[in-house]
């Protein structure tokens, strides 16, 4: 099952440490990409594009992730098939080494990302 183009987002992560990511958010309802400075600011800002869909009568565009020129960048593209009482499950894919894992909340998507970027 594809998710509805609403549900996916890009995440790039220029630097992470400690917890403090230096990255961004592009997804089809931002007019640009959304700088962020944390792992739960990217969970807010995706819940509420989420609590904007109207799929599947409108499908937004995918979204091609770019890495803003950083070679060393991180790209993840965040898949949320199923969105139920703000639990999430979906798919984190992590382009860079294409690998893809599967996560059942967003406590266990942060963890996921979390401990790909510690490596």
């Amino acid at each position: 099952m594809l998710p509805c183009n609403s549900r996916e987002a890009v995440l790039t992560v220029r630097s992470y440490k400690n917890g403090i990511i230096d990255g961004f958010l592009q997804h089809p309802r931002l007019d640009k990409k959304e700088e962020l400075q944390s792992l739960s600011q990217m969970v807010l800002l995706l819940n509420s594009l989420l609590d904007m869909e109207t799929c599947p009568n409108y499908p937004l565009p995918l979204i091609l992730s770019e890495s803003d020129g950083s070679e060393n960048a991180v790209i993840f593209r965040i898949q949320i098939l199923f969105r139920e009482h703000y639990t999430w499950q979906g798919r984190l894919i992590w382009q860079n080494e294409n690998q893809e894992a599967i996560f059942h909340s967003a406590i266990e998507l942060l963890q996921l990302i979390d401990e790909i970027l510690a490596e």
